[in-house]
């Protein structure tokens, strides 16, 4: 299923610098956790340190939504649903040139390199869209 996604919607999603993914626990407790993100071919991926709680959550439910803002006043903002999986092939965060291009002064912020992120964030998490809403 492919999902068009508006054009204010994608500006918004190329703008942003934190997601709010929100997975689901065993026992359906909704979990956010803010995240980086690129959008990446029609997908998003992120990278995680591995056994997380949301990477759990994911193994059991992979529906997901992506809630992402550029306003600072939280009017306009876009929610993504959708589908993630563990993606083994996706590259490494050093390896992804405009993930660490658009993080880098993040990562310096929280004295980590791309070279921390690629060996403490070994667990990429592709999120597939299936639905779009926003303001």
């Amino acid at each position: 299923m492919t999902v068009t996604i508006e054009s204010k919607y994608m500006e918004r999603i190329q703008k942003g610098i934190y997601a709010w993914l929100t997975t689901v626990r065993a026992d359906g407790t909704p979990q956010p956790t803010p995240v980086w993100y690129i959008w990446d071919n029609g997908t998003f991926l992120m990278y995680s340190i591995p056994n997380q709680q949301k990477i759990r959550n994911i193994l059991i439910n992979p529906t997901v939504t992506l809630a992402i803002t550029d306003d600072p006043s939280g009017e306009e903002y876009v929610v993504i649903t959708g589908e993630a999986a563990i993606d083994e092939s996706a590259p490494r965060v050093i390896d992804n040139a405009p993930y660490v291009e658009k993080y880098r002064k993040g990562m310096e912020a929280i004295n980590f390199s791309p070279e921390s992120m690629t060996r403490d964030f070994t667990t990429a998490i592709r999120i597939t869209p299936t639905g779009v809403r926003g303001q």
